[in-house]
């Protein structure tokens, strides 16, 4: 197993909590659509703009953790974007990847490759967006989702958003499970409450 990054213990609690929160609002998504018109539909709906409410504070206390912490990966390789030596890392690394699946072998975890902190700066962003959109639009929503203006353009960013945090949360926690179950990496260490 190589050596994983171990995240403070608060990092780890917004972690848990910000993906029982996401699950909550995507599974729920789902409810929503399925009980449309109905008093069900609307009780779900009512959870889910609470649980967004609690999930884009964590997102924000989660953002100011990544910004302040001394522990865990550096801000600077979640948004390599802007640095063109970070960019030419990931560029190679993708290479081998591609190469290794190439070969029919799986890529190993790297705690320390470039590439999967990009995909959590990634996932951040679209998870701030996300929350964000649905917070905006609780607060300025006139009860009828298909409105115009502003109300439409922030559900639109946010129903549009929602098929990328579906393959966002299948991806990531499908490699998490994956890299554990071949022994690169421990999930109990993102997923214990012990020091």
């Amino acid at each position: 197993m190589s050596e994983q990054i171990k995240h403070a213990r608060l990092t780890r609690m917004i972690h848990m909590g910000l993906a029982l929160a996401v699950t909550l609002q995507m599974l729920g998504s789902l409810l929503i659509e399925i009980f449309e018109d109905t008093q069900t539909g609307k009780d779900i709906l009512l959870y889910h703009q609470y649980i967004g409410l609690v999930a884009f504070v964590l997102i924000l206390l989660f953002w100011l953790i990544v910004m302040i912490r001394n522990i865990g990966t550096d801000p600077a390789l979640l948004f390599p974007w802007v640095a063109k030596a970070r960019r030419a890392m990931i560029w190679a690394e993708l290479k081998t990847h591609y190469a290794t699946l190439k070969s029919r072998q799986i890529p190993s975890f790297d705690p320390h490759s470039p590439l999967a902190p990009a995909v959590h700066g990634l996932g951040l962003l679209l998870i701030l967006a996300m929350a964000g959109s649905g917070t905006i639009y609780y607060f300025i929503n006139t009860g009828d989702p298909d409105a115009g203006g502003l109300v439409g353009v922030v559900m639109f960013i946010h129903t549009t958003l929602a098929n990328l945090v579906w393959v966002y949360l299948f991806a990531h926690a499908g490699f998490a499970v994956l890299h554990h179950y071949l022994k690169d990496m421990d999930l109990r260490e993102m997923w214990s409450l012990k020091k």
